[in-house]
């Protein structure tokens, strides 16, 4: 059976920075002027795995953990201490013309589109830089704006732009020489829920119409349960999972939220629910735990058994809750 070659591959990835360290005091001053030391800080930490064509990945870990450096060093703007980095056969801080034209990075708290001039303007210039004809500039921005729904914002200084309207620009300026592999860090950085929605909705199309490969970060769970099935987990520096986001649920959450709601004239016995698992809440004849998915099934019937339960609900933990707990601990 044929296989295809990984249009990301890296491995062993690391960075390092040498920090200077300073005393206090004048004499520290002095010597950090004179004699400076430095201590080295692992930022990235041997990092290894690989993306098919085509995947729509997300890369999560909390602040500082080592996303956007590992994004830096994907992109070719820094260079790795250690390991290898392909991208679409290409070593990146080489930086060749072949290469910056197959990736675009977006960050969503930058921003590329020149302030005073219409969005039009600056795209004209991206359009200059990567050598794109009149007839295929024309093409590519109307499908695009179309796919965006700012057709008309096109025309009006980036200024008078929403935030909405202003990110969806930034994302048709990264995209006009349509690249082959997206790095998108935090591209709903900000936005509304209705913008959230929109720039999801979009890069899902321009994923299926184009077969763009993704690698995506975001602090907004919705956007990587709404894009990808596969993710990556970095804690500090170290890759500590890389799989389905299901089998993350499954292997770091082995529980299930259960919620109660009992006949008002029975009490609740709050030392009767605590044998099922751990008491989440109780309100009144409401009542929210968690149980073992091992022990879920006695556990229902011995409640629906000995309890007159008016509703019953069975819900999977929240998924921030969940990725919070791997952000904590660093186990997956």
């Amino acid at each position: 059976m044929p296989t295809t070659t990984p249009i990301i591959d890296v491995q062993n990835l690391g960075k390092v920075y040498p920090v200077a360290v300073k005393d206090p005091g004048f004499k520290g001053t002095l010597t950090h002027f004179f004699r400076r030391t430095y201590r080295d800080i692992e930022a990235v930490k041997q990092v290894s795995f690989s993306i098919e064509p085509g995947e729509i990945v997300g890369f999560l870990g909390a602040n500082g953990a080592g996303k956007t450096t590992t994004l830096k060093m994907l992109t070719g703007l820094i260079h790795p201490s250690s390991g290898h980095v392909s991208i679409a056969g290409y070593e990146p801080f080489k930086r060749l013309p072949q290469f910056l034209q197959k990736i675009t990075l977006v960050m969503g708290q930058k921003q590329q589109l020149i302030w005073d001039l219409p969005a039009l303007d600056s795209l004209r210039i991206n359009a200059a830089v990567y050598n794109i004809s009149p007839a295929d500039f024309r093409q590519r921005v109307g499908e695009l704006a179309e796919m965006l729904s700012i057709q008309d914002q096109l025309k009006q200084p980036v200024r008078k732009l929403s935030l909405g309207e202003r990110m969806k620009a930034e994302m048709l300026a990264a995209l006009v020489h349509r690249p082959q592999v997206l790095f998108l860090d935090e591209p709903t950085l900000g936005l509304d829920v209705n913008a959230q929605s929109a720039v999801r909705q979009f890069l899902q199309e321009y994923n299926h119409r184009y077969g763009a490969t993704i690698l995506l970060t975001s602090h907004y769970m919705a956007d990587i349960t709404a894009l990808c099935d596969r993710v990556l987990v970095i804690h500090k520096g170290t890759l500590i999972y890389d799989g389905l986001l299901d089998g993350l649920l499954e292997q770091f959450a082995p529980y299930r939220e259960v919620s109660i709601e009992c006949d008002r004239n029975q009490p609740i016995n709050k030392d009767q629910l605590l044998r099922y698992g751990n008491l989440q809440k109780l309100d009144g004849h409401k009542a929210t735990f968690l149980i073992p998915v091992e022990d879920l099934t006695a556990a229902v019937s011995h409640l629906l058994s000995t309890l007159q339960i008016q509703d019953l609900s069975i819900t999977e933990p929240p998924i921030e809750d969940v990725i919070a707990k791997v952000f904590e601990t660093g186990r997956a």
